[in-house]
């Protein structure tokens, strides 16, 4: 009965397996949880750790695998800083919204604006 293996003569030895970057792994993780638990921190590791388990990958001869998940790491990373600057404009909008406000208020007269500050305060 055969099985479609023929083994080699004794002592003959294994080709290596390929492992895959431990590097790639944190990425992939380090990715998701910039899109979850830890924002922006998260996204910048994995932005780092993808770029560290790339070059560890190219530089390992075909030893080493994973490129796929630095990949996706290093997107996931990008995607979560994006987030994270749009957010920080966002909240920057609501912050200086009524400063500016309070800046126009004290070198305008506002009693010819009152119908205003109602719709001002209620988009903020």
């Amino acid at each position: 009965m055969s099985y479609g293996y023929t083994p080699g003569p004794v002592g003959t030895p294994m080709p290596p397996q390929r492992s895959t970057s431990t590097l790639a792994i944190v990425s992939l993780i380090a990715g998701i949880l910039g899109l979850t638990l830890l924002p922006f921190l998260g996204s910048i590791v994995a932005l780092i750790t993808a770029g560290m388990g790339k070059k560890d990958i190219q530089s390992s001869n075909g030893m080493l695998g994973g490129e796929g998940l630095a990949t996706a790491g290093q997107i996931l990373g990008w995607i979560g800083v994006a987030l994270g600057v749009i957010g920080a404009c966002v909240a920057g909008l609501f912050f200086l919204l009524p400063l500016c406000l309070a800046a126009l208020g004290m070198s305008f007269d506002w009693s010819q604006f009152n119908y205003l500050v109602p719709l001002f305060i209620s988009i903020i």
